[in-house]
């Protein structure tokens, strides 16, 4: 409760302003002597009153200079803003100066201006002659890619950089590289990977290099608001805007065969050319590489998550190219609906809610060895609980060669213990 003395009649009307705001209650009595004013306040707003200076503490860069704190009102003012302009003091994690960026409400006219300026001179635009995948725009295989390294080390997609004759990389060469600043170098393919579409090419610069900053994807959910970065069409230095529509699009939705991949799934505007650049998060770090659209459609651009990316990076540092272990089993996530519909076909179904269903076997194959039947339920892969093929496949990684012990439930309940060597994938199917 706060008294105060009719005498002073402007800090009343503030006292009063305030409790009608904020839902306060308040309440007016006289005596001989005098005539006050009982205000009771609630809670949140107490501390605001007293120590008017920690709400501008806590809201550094969410405050525009449309919007200043008023020095008669004191912090009074800011109780306008919406919900979302002031951080909540549970919020964790700081970015320039704000807190967690998916939450604090710190959006800025300028805010795509400054990511696109800090991954902008890194983007490269990546040309070959006679390219038989990726856009054609002159006579050239185009393509986009981002220097991620000091050294001249480029990320970019293998469709631009390599001939491609079927499903195997039939050369390698030398590629065109212009930087945003007109700069030109001839480039070298390092590697390439046309399963996953990521090369790394090279090129030597006796000045320094721009940079882009690697983000994580893992970090991303539906709604972000992302950039693509790129030259398409060969038009240099092209932004455009849009949010992730999907943070985990199979392969198998898109109708792509072959070896299992995720995509990002965004709705920015993308082209021939495209192909290889950065998708960047508002923060100007890297969290995706383009790859492909949908054609005749709007709104539905792929990009591979740059987790997935260093992971291949990776392959390349430490084998000069990507492993791939092999088991030879077709696997399928399960769910309630798939679980309901096998219990109606079989009473002898385990007991499961989720899983690993092993589908189908390849004949002669390790599992096919190791003792794996169609129906088997992955439940523990290698000392690991598993529920979904990704963590099978991120648990297998790259060991080759190498005893893996699988326990699947089978008809009836039965756990059974299996022992299976992975293979390397033939590379070229």
């Amino acid at each position: 409760m706060k008294r105060l003395s009719a005498s002073n009649f402007n800090s009343l009307t503030r006292i009063v302003s305030i409790a009608a705001g904020g839902s306060g209650l308040s309440y007016l009595y006289s005596s001989d002597n005098e005539v006050s004013i009982g205000v009771s306040v609630p809670v949140p707003w107490r501390e605001s009153i007293s120590l008017p200076w920690k709400i501008a503490e806590r809201m550094p860069n969410c405050l525009s200079s449309s919007s200043p704190v008023n020095s008669e009102l004191g912090p009074f003012q800011l109780f306008s803003l919406s919900a979302g302009s002031i951080p909540s003091s549970e919020s964790s994690g700081v970015s320039d100066g704000c807190h967690n960026e998916h939450s604090c409400g710190c959006f800025g006219r300028d805010t795509f201006a400054k990511a696109a300026a800090k991954v902008g001179p890194a983007v490269v635009n990546i040309s070959l002659h006679q390219g038989m995948y990726g856009g054609v725009f002159g006579g050239k295989s185009i393509g986009s890619g981002t220097i991620i390294d000091k050294d001249g080390t480029i990320l970019t997609c293998a469709h631009a950089v390599v001939n491609v004759q079927g499903r195997s990389i039939s050369s390698k060469g030398k590629v065109d590289v212009t930087l945003q600043d007109g700069r030109t170098f001839e480039g070298t393919v390092l590697n390439a990977d046309i399963h996953s579409d990521i090369a790394i090419v090279k090129i030597d610069s006796k000045t320094p290099l721009p940079t882009a900053k690697i983000g994580s994807s893992s970090r991303l959910q539906p709604g972000d608001w992302v950039l693509a970065v790129g030259c398409p069409l060969s038009l240099q230095n092209t932004v455009t805007a849009g949010i992730v529509s999907s943070i985990d699009r199979k392969s198998s939705d898109l109708g792509l065969g072959g070896i299992r991949r995720e995509y990002l799934q965004t709705d920015c505007a993308i082209n021939p050319g495209n192909s290889g650049g950065p998708l960047v998060n508002v923060d100007g770090e890297v969290v995706g590489m383009n790859i492909m659209k949908v054609l005749d459609a709007d709104g539905l651009s792929f990009a591979v998550p740059i987790d997935s990316v260093n992971k291949i990076i990776e392959h390349f540092k430490k084998s000069g190219r990507v492993v791939r272990p092999w088991l030879g089993l077709k696997m399928l996530e399960l769910n309630d609906m798939v679980v309901a519909q096998l219990k109606e076909r079989d009473a002898a179904f385990p007991d499961v809610n989720k899983g690993v269903l092993v589908v189908m076997i390849t004949p002669g194959s390790p599992a096919d060895r190791a003792g794996f039947h169609p129906g088997d339920i992955v439940v523990e892969f290698d000392g690991k609980s598993v529920e979904s093929v990704k963590q099978v496949v991120d648990i297998l990684g790259d060991k080759l060669g190498e005893p893996l012990k699988v326990v699947v439930k089978r008809a009836k309940n039965n756990l059974v213990t299996l022992t299976v060597i992975p293979e390397e994938s033939n590379p070229d199917i």
